[in-house]
This record gives structure tokens, C-alpha cells and sequence, in this order.
């Protein structure tokens, strides 16, 4: 095994590209169950948001619309769930999960003709000064626009719900929806505008997938990757920051079993491939009990039906 083949600078610069995706939906969803909603279509709305980025951005030439559409298409797949949840009353956790069946299906149907396509470069950013110093410029200066709209997403976020009375509003529908209601705040309404922002944010970091990270449309691609969202939020106790920490921490994982299988380690990628799956059981088994939620500090109200009436 030869170790020196690893670039630290470049194994580094790798890690914010890898983790972009995740931290993307991560925060999207963040978002979502701080209003008290558990939605676990985060898979299905990525890989929508991958297909409908990619599309636009082969038909167009344009990266810049097939983000946008990425997002307005993830948004409108995540108004089906809000229906269903916040109208028809339906069970979150099993709408969220034929969401992301209905999103995987919808994906492999829409991306057929896309097969083998290149799409157009996304540019990466040249920052006079920054990109050119001598360590940080290309470890932290020199990536496309969406790393660093990550990360004013995250710190919008951080800054909205602890400083905004938007954010207070939204953390009491999700700690006590039925006093929010009482108070005269619109549940329902703040519920689906919470979950059409997930949504968006999940599709940008499908986009990013299809677009940056793999730049390419193959089925599947996502590869479990908004069920590890789903899982940094839950262990970053719905703090933004921590989920960027847990975002950029898997990121590093990522990229760095890449470089050992490179450089000569047999790592079995199965292992990769399944983590996804088992941290997600974990967080469910944590999630159904009442003193799990409590000690994870989850929002009181996260996966309750609510209704006008009661």
C-alpha cells in the first residue's frame, strides 16, 4: 500500500465536493422536522431533483437552470407528500417512504434517454486572492457556487431559527402545534411551506450529484444518500452546524475510503454501500421510543398528525 499516492490538499478540497450532496438535503430536512414533521422521502426527492437537474441542464446547456429545476421539481414531488400528511392525514412514515419508491420510479422512467450523456461543466469559482493562497485557495477557494450556497444555507438556517420570529414560530408548531394553533399561528400552512423547502434543498443536492459530484445520469445514483440526511440530522440533534460537522464527517469517510482503495488497501465496498441502511434502522429504533427522542432532544410534536378540530 502506498500512502504517499494521497494528496492531503486534495483529499481535503474532495471532502467539500463529496459532502455538498448530503449536507444539502441534511438541512433541507432539518428544516422539515423542526416543524414536526418526519418526512423520509429525502431519498426519493434527491434522486427527482438529480434527473430533472441533469435534463434541464443537457437540454439547456445551462447548469444554472437545471439547479433551479432540480428544486422546483423536488419542491412540487414534496407537495404530494404534504398533501397527503397535513390534508388527507395520512401516516408520515409510510408516505414517506413510498415517496421515495414513487421518486426512484419516476427517476428511472424520466432518465432513460439520458444514458451515457455528458452534461455541461458546472464552472468552479476564481476568487481574487483567496483561491490563489497558497494552501486554503484550493482547499477552500476554489470549488463551484453550490459548495458555498451550502453553506449559506446552513448558516441562513442557523440564523433564522434562532434569531427571527419566523424561527420561533416554526420551532413551536413543531415542539406544540396544538398551543401554536391556539395562538392563531397556521399550522398547517407553515408545515407545507416547511416541507417545499426540503424538498427543494434535497433536490439541489441531487442536482449536485448528477451535475458536480458524478457528472453523469445512472440509475440509482443517490445510493442511499438521503437516508444518510435523514440520519445526520437525527445525531446532529437538529442543530444546523452539527450538521454540517456530520455532513463534511461522512464526506471524509467517503472520499477517504476512496483514496485507500487507490492507494492499494482492500477495503470491501459493500460495507460503504450497507452503512447507510443500518444507521437508518438505528435511528428509527432510537426514534420509537419516547425517552430516545427526549435524550436526542427531538421536537415534541415531530411525527404527530395534527388537526384543526382537536
Amino acid at each position: 500500500m502506498d500512502l504517499s499516492a494521497i494528496n492531503p490538499l486534495v483529499l481535503l478540497a474532495s471532502l467539500m465536493v463529496a459532502a455538498t450532496p448530503i449536507l444539502l438535503a441534511a438541512i433541507g430536512e432539518l428544516v422539515v422536522e423542526k416543524a414536526g414533521v418526519l418526512n423520509l422521502g429525502v431519498e426519493g426527492m434527491m434522486i427527482t431533483g438529480a434527473i430533472c437537474g441533469f435534463a434541464i441542464a443537457v437540454e439547456t446547456g445551462s447548469p444554472f437552470l437545471g439547479f433551479i429545476c432540480a428544486a422546483i421539481g423536488a419542491a412540487l414531488l414534496s407537495l404530494i407528500f404534504a398533501f397527503l400528511t397535513q390534508f388527507l392525514l395520512s401516516n408520515q412514515v409510510a408516505t414517506g417512504l413510498a415517496l421515495t419508491l414513487f421518486g426512484l420510479g419516476l427517476s428511472s422512467l424520466l432518465g432513460q434517454s439520458y444514458v451515457g450523456i455528458k452534461p455541461p461543466a458546472t464552472d468552479k469559482l476564481h476568487l481574487p486572492v483567496l483561491s490563489d493562497l497558497p494552501v486554503l485557495g484550493p482547499v477552500l477557494f476554489s470549488h463551484d457556487l453550490m459548495v458555498y450556497v451550502s453553506l449559506a444555507i446552513v448558516a441562513g438556517v442557523w440564523a433564522l431559527l434562532k434569531y427571527t420570529r419566523l424561527g420561533l414560530v416554526l420551532r413551536a408548531v413543531g415542539e406544540n402545534h396544538d398551543a401554536a394553533h391556539a395562538l392563531g399561528y397556521k399550522v398547517i400552512r407553515i408545515r407545507i411551506a416547511a416541507i417545499a423547502f426540503g424538498g427543494a434543498c434535497a433536490g439541489l443536492g441531487g442536482a449536485y450529484l448528477s451535475l458536480v459530484r458524478v457528472p453523469q445520469w445512472t440509475e440509482g445514483m443517490t445510493a442511499g444518500a438521503g437516508w444518510i440526511a435523514l440520519a445526520i440530522v437525527v445525531f446532529a440533534s437538529w442543530k444546523p452546524w452539527r450538521v454540517l460537522l456530520g455532513a463534511y464527517l461522512f464526506g471524509g469517510v467517503t472520499v477517504l475510503q476512496l483514496n485507500l482503495q487507490a492507494a492499494g488497501m482492500a477495503i470491501p465496498v459493500e460495507y460503504l454501500s450497507m452503512s447507510p441502511y443500518l444507521i437508518t434502522i438505528l435511528v428509527l429504533v432510537i426514534m420509537s421510543s419516547g425517552k430516545g427522542r427526549a435524550a436526542l432532544n427531538a421536537p415534541a410534536a415531530l411525527g404527530r398528525v395534527f388537526h384543526a378540530s382537536s
